[in-house]
């Protein structure tokens, strides 16, 4: 396969014809007849229209999308695959190289928040010592990665052109934060080349127990709470996604609003409060800046292929060994299912954090305490 090695710059340009396009859509829009459930059946109808209203006629998505091009961007192909990625270097002469991977239904906007003081801590009232080189990239079918030469990319693949582009920046060693989808590449790229990564840290992570007989005797009330939040989580999106992605994608693709309440209910489901709308946690604009990313690089499909081929990898599946790589885990006490025990079985945990405030988005709702993290896990380390 022919591997174009350059680099080259990047600006995100969305048409003005597809501008009016989103709008036009928006206008057209089709709504059901259904009656008040509030959120137990999904997005409720009132809530949707608001939003709607307010993605047509008030978001800016020119000011946003200048703001974005104000942060260096760049895009590369490995494997033939095309990868977009911001690329921040830091101005403090003893910087490390950080590389941030998102999930699903996020992207590179999930960390516009951490950019400033994680690269430029002086700045930020932080510890000069504590900058980093940050490389957000966005994974292969998501944003710019796009589009997806061929099928196959698994976590453990990603995982191995992510090496690919430390390569090519000139990272000789570097550490990974990953959360969500990024946190089961952010370990493969631990297990490909252990010697190469300084740290792991992660946040919503999943940890499975094994089934063992009397595994769940030894937990703690609050960890007997998050294996049952698991069990009882509503996983159809991620039915639907990792078995009919295809099926999916034609709707999606075709209707905003369709895109629009697929993304904004697990902003719902996954911020903290859950109780709460999900502009509670996080500001109206970043969340349909995130959305109309999705819609104008038209990847509600390809996004969806990260969970088709994690589940149908049989490697996925397979033992592996406990891995190497000091490993920080930044739990959302609310929201998130990791068990400390369970999780030392596959990772080297040398940081546990448990935060109460905070989700499933940690670096969009809670960026302090994300950077805070982030600094007291990777300090330690040399």
């Amino acid at each position: 396969m022919i591997t174009d090695e350059e680099i080259r710059p990047f600006r995100i340009q969305v048409s003005q014809g597809e501008l009016e396009d989103l709008k036009e859509r928006l206008d057209r829009s089709r709504f059901p007849v259904l009656p008040d459930t509030g959120w137990d059946r999904g997005v409720p109808l009132s809530y949707l229209k608001e939003l709607k209203e307010y993605w047509q006629h008030e978001y800016d998505w020119r000011r946003h999308e200048s703001d974005l091009n104000n942060i260096p961007q760049s895009i590369t192909t490995i494997s033939g695959q095309n990868i977009h990625f911001l690329h921040i270097r830091s101005a403090e002469p003893d910087a490390r190289p950080l590389m941030l991977i998102h999930g699903w239904p996020g992207s590179f906007v999930e960390f516009l928040d951490v950019i400033g003081p994680l690269s430029d801590p002086r700045a930020h009232g932080g510890d000069p010592h504590h900058a980093y080189h940050l490389v957000i990239p966005s994974i292969p079918g998501f944003g710019y990665s796009v589009p997806l030469n061929e099928t196959g990319w698994t976590p453990a693949r990603i995982a191995e052109a992510f090496l690919e582009l430390m390569d090519r920046l000139g990272y000789a060693r570097f550490c990974v934060q990953g959360g969500d989808t990024g946190a089961f590449i952010a370990p493969e790229i631990g297990r490909q080349a252990p010697e190469r990564v300084i740290g792991i840290h992660m946040n919503a992570l999943l940890t499975f127990p094994s089934g063992e007989e009397g595994e769940r005797e030894a937990l703690t009330e609050e960890e007997q709470k998050r294996l049952e939040r698991m069990e009882n989580f509503n996983d159809g999106y991620l039915q639907i996604q990792s078995k009919s992605p295809y099926t999916l994608a034609y709707s999606l693709h075709d209707s905003p609003v369709g895109q629009l309440a697929w993304i904004v209910e697990h902003f719902k489901k996954l911020t903290d409060p859950e109780e709460a709308l999900p502009e509670a946690a996080i500001d109206r604009d970043r969340m349909l800046t995130n959305i109309s990313l999705y819609w104008f690089s038209g990847t509600a499909g390809s996004s969806a292929q990260i969970y088709y081929e994690a589940m149908n990898d049989p490697m996925a599946w397979m033992p592996k060994d406990r891995g190497t790589v000091p490993t920080g885990v930044l739990v959302s006490c609310s929201h998130d299912t990791s068990v400390r025990r369970i999780a030392e079985r596959e990772h080297h945990i040398t940081h546990w954090t448990e935060a109460w405030e905070g989700g499933h988005f940690f670096a969009m709702e809670q960026p302090s305490r994300f950077v805070e993290d982030v600094r007291q896990f990777f300090s330690r380390l040399t």
